[in-house]
């Protein structure tokens, strides 16, 4: 074989060490005898270079796997609010750009007027599923298995709001976590047995904030993003000791300050025990014989909540089966305040009742006055930061193709919240994709497959 033939070899094998295909193809091209390629290049060697080079264009051009073609793109880490194009290759996104060529693309969805944005992060949820039926949230009955809740709402990523302690986490990553497509991060209890029972919540020798913290930043610092205090009958005891460990790991704290009677100060909570960073949960709950509400009973918000809001402190609605009231959550956008953070308390008992999934949540927020930017700020890009993700939450090119997409209906819809009372609204979202990890996982219309005839061609 001639050193020219060599050298054309090496270029297409080289060339195509990645296409299979086209590399057989090469392959059987040079198993000719060097005699008959001789003369074949000598009388046809424009035609092979040509044709060598028009499959290395034509394969080397199709860098794209999939093409979300046309859609509503709202990223607001990186200010994109207009339609947009997204290129995906293998699980990442390799180009944002607008009118992004198909003949780049190995397969297209054409998402003309739909809204497309990140997977949505639900950072509030208890997905410690199992059958312990003495046990009231930790591989419980009343968690739910992540994946049957989250793509069919635009979720890709949970985090468990505290439903497991060190004692018991090893055992939620075992049976949940990692046998989840979604992906599921955590807040670690600061009680050891996670939430076990109310009264298993009160032994304050269960809560160590060294093993806690051990655990999260020299165990599992990938997946335990944080720290919850919840269901706590006394004082600040719990608080605190959440507080020291969230210090020891590096890592947010979130709140649940419900259950006392009388009522604890959040005053207090956010001005002296809270740190800038820290999440109270349960924003807009109505229940003030036991927690004391951001709105007092003439529909002001306490100006101290805005003080608290400047200092850091992250407000998280938390809608779950209680804790969500529109005569604390309607003022409060009215006089300006909105949380940082949309989020479900996912789980048995609130699935169902005023809390249905997170995009409608999101349509609840958006039929109380936030614009359809806002809310999709809040579960993606916002919850990223407070538990310190920036790795998800957006559309950059490099970023995990988690993303999501949605119809915007217009009609005459009703909201509930958890005291089983309504407001009227005129728009809903209805998530129509889901894509994870590259992978469609949700497709409500079918925009990402063919027509069942296609079999026949």
């Amino acid at each position: 074989m001639t050193l020219f033939t060599q050298f054309f070899l090496q270029y297409f094998r080289s060339s195509f060490k990645d296409r299979p295909i086209l590399l057989c193809a090469t392959s059987a091209i040079f198993s000719i005898t060097p005699m008959s390629l001789t003369k074949i290049f000598n009388k046809n060697f424009t035609f092979f270079l040509i044709l060598g080079l028009f499959l290395s264009f034509k394969a080397q051009s199709q860098e794209i796997d999939l093409l979300l073609k046309g859609g509503h793109v709202i990223d607001p880490k990186n200010g994109i609010n207009e339609p947009y194009d997204i290129g995906i290759s293998g699980k990442l996104i390799v180009k944002v750009a607008k009118n992004i060529s198909e003949d780049t693309a190995k397969k297209t969805i054409d998402l003309e007027g739909y809204y497309v944005t990140p997977g949505l992060i639900d950072m509030h949820v208890h997905v410690f599923n199992g059958a312990d039926t003495e046990s009231y949230i930790a591989n419980a009955l009343t968690s739910l298995p992540p994946d049957g809740f989250t793509f069919r709402s635009g979720v890709t990523t949970v985090v468990d709001a505290g439903s497991s302690g060190w004692r018991n986490f090893r055992q939620f990553k075992k049976q949940t976590i990692d046998q989840s497509k979604t992906r599921v991060l955590a807040l670690l209890n600061i009680v050891g047995t996670g939430m076990y029972g109310r009264l298993e919540e009160q032994d304050v020798t269960d809560m160590n904030p060294t093993m806690t913290a051990n655990m999260i930043k020299k165990m599992f610092p990938d997946i335990l993003v944080g720290i919850k205090s919840a269901h706590y009958w006394g004082d600040f005891t719990q608080v605190d000791l959440a507080v020291t460990a969230g210090k020891l790991a590096d890592v947010p704290v979130m709140v649940d300050f419900g259950e006392h009677q009388p009522p604890n100060s959040i005053e207090s909570l956010f001005m002296e025990h809270l740190r800038p960073g820290d999440i109270f949960t349960h924003t807009f709950s109505y229940g003030p014989k036991n927690r004391e509400t951001i709105v007092d009973e003439a529909l002001k918000v306490k100006p101290f909540v805005f003080e608290a809001q400047k200092r850091g402190i992250n407000f998280d609605v938390g809608h779950g089966g209680g804790a969500f009231s529109f005569r604390q959550a309607i003022p409060a956008i009215q006089q300006g305040f909105l949380p940082n953070v949309i989020s479900s308390d996912l789980h048995s008992q609130s699935m169902n009742s005023g809390f249905k999934d997170m995009a409608n949540l999101l349509s609840k927020f958006m039929n109380m006055g936030l614009t359809i930017e806002e809310v999709v700020l809040r579960a993606t890009w916002n919850p990223a930061q407070v538990i310190n993700r920036k790795d998800l939450g957006h559309l950059d090119v490099g970023a995990e193709a988690d993303i999501a997409v949605f119809t915007l209906r217009k009609g005459d819809f009703g909201f509930l919240d958890i005291r089983r009372t309504k407001i009227d609204g005129d728009r809903r979202l209805e998530t129509e994709m889901t894509i994870r990890s590259g992978k469609v996982v949700w497709d409500l219309n079918g925009l990402s497959v063919p027509y069942w005839e296609s079999e026949f061609k």
